[in-house]
């Protein structure tokens, strides 16, 4: 289990990603865990290296006894990056999360490369915190639960839970009372309103226009107008808008931290050789003519280097949607193509029989049944990085 020792408690956390991707750091909401961000951890890993902890008196970290404060919980957030070596990060957090996001952007920014926040105020209502506070340690987390389900998401996800509502109040009632009072009080105490014009550091204020805990007036409008510069996204969702619109959460910090990544020079031959193998890339660039050459150069750059390089799906998605969109065209060259190169990388049979099914009820029997023939063939044939597919002469201007 990642427990390490900071400020005289333990953290828990969980590192994930590639070494060499920016460091992305989440802060849950009161009463969740680090668990709430599996769908970012999922969505933004190809992009970025993943961060996430529990907050000092939730889920596996350590419960102190006492009232904390957003500085105590900014020093946790700061001492643990500094444990496992990370210098500068991305910060994102959702309401309690996002006050330790906004108090690190305005205290360190030299550490914040960028802060996302979301659901959140720099002045949260103090009498209402309080009261809450009291009922935990008075009647535990029972007596609040049911309030705060009805703040965390809109009433019709409520009528008929998802998986994620059901595991939040899951999560929710585990929460230490203790922990969670210390963390009220942190929220109570908050009132940074007089700093953000300070911030020097690029932000993006992630509103819910269904949002009842922490409504956009004023909150978000606070944040929006006192920090230069800051970025808005609004979504259709309540307080726990990374659970209720998790895709469109998910493409507003892509966007915001990681745009499409084909924006460099040779961006679009790198994803080319990532998504179709060196092999190929490498035919079709010996095969290349005066004739083919600029055309080769629109697709580098635009079907690879723009579209491709979007974050917005992941490669297997992508590779799925390449598949069905070729079959239904009976584009039979490329669908051979995404096939031999999507079961050598990131695809499995069970993939292409899914995208087949599919295929059969919207685009016909004959095409998935000629999808399933060449699938078969690509099974029989001897595995290797190069899709069997013509790349010379005139056959060099339909590869891709």
């Amino acid at each position: 289990m990642p427990l390490i020792t900071i400020r005289g408690t333990t953290c828990f956390y969980r590192l994930e990603g590639r070494d060499d991707r920016p460091v992305l750091m989440l802060a849950h909401s009161l009463g969740q865990d680090h668990g709430m961000f599996d769908a970012q951890a999922a969505a933004l890993g190809d992009h970025l290296r993943i961060l996430r902890y529990d907050i000092r008196g939730h889920g596996a970290s350590g419960v102190t006894p006492g009232d904390y404060t957003i500085d105590q919980l900014a020093d946790d957030a700061l001492a643990l990056a500094d444990a496992l070596g990370i210098e500068r990060f991305a910060f994102c957090g959702v309401s309690l999360g996002g006050m330790i996001a906004l108090r690190i952007a305005a205290r360190a920014p030299e550490r914040v490369t960028a802060a996302v926040l979301a659901n959140t105020s720099s002045r949260p209502d103090a009498a209402g915190m309080e009261a809450r506070r009291r009922s935990v340690l008075s009647g535990g987390m029972a007596a609040v639960a049911d309030a705060v389900m009805g703040r965390f998401f809109s009433p019709e996800r409520l009528v008929a839970p998802s998986g994620a509502v059901q595991t939040a109040r899951r999560v929710l009632i585990a929460t230490d009372p203790v922990g969670y009072a210390g963390c009220c009080a942190a929220i109570r105490d908050l009132d940074v309103t007089a700093e953000l014009p300070g911030i020097p550091t690029p932000v993006l204020v992630v509103g819910g226009e269904r949002d009842i805990s922490l409504p956009w007036t004023p909150h978000g409008e606070t944040l929006a107008a006192g920090i230069r510069g800051a970025r808005v996204v609004m979504l259709h969702a309540a307080h726990l808008s990374n659970l209720e619109a998790p895709r469109m959460f998910n493409a507003a910090v892509l966007a915001f931290l990681a745009p499409a990544e084909g924006s460099g020079d040779g961006d679009g031959e790198r994803v080319r050789r990532e998504v179709l193998g060196d092999a190929h890339v490498d035919r079709a660039i010996a095969s290349t003519t005066p004739l083919t050459r600029d055309f080769q150069a629109l697709i580098t750059d635009y079907a690879w280097g723009a579209v491709w390089s979007r974050p917005g799906l992941d490669v297997r998605s992508r590779r799925m949607l390449a598949l069905a969109i070729t079959a239904s065209l009976g584009r039979w060259e490329e669908f051979r193509l995404h096939a031999t190169a999507g079961l050598a990388r990131e695809l499995e049979l069970c993939d292409l029989e899914e995208v087949l099914l599919q295929t059969a009820i919207y685009a016909g029997v004959p095409a998935a049944n000629a999808g399933f023939r060449i699938v078969s063939e690509i099974e029989a044939a001897p595995r290797d990085d190069a899709p069997p597919v013509a790349d010379g002469g005139a056959d060099a201007a339909r590869s891709r």
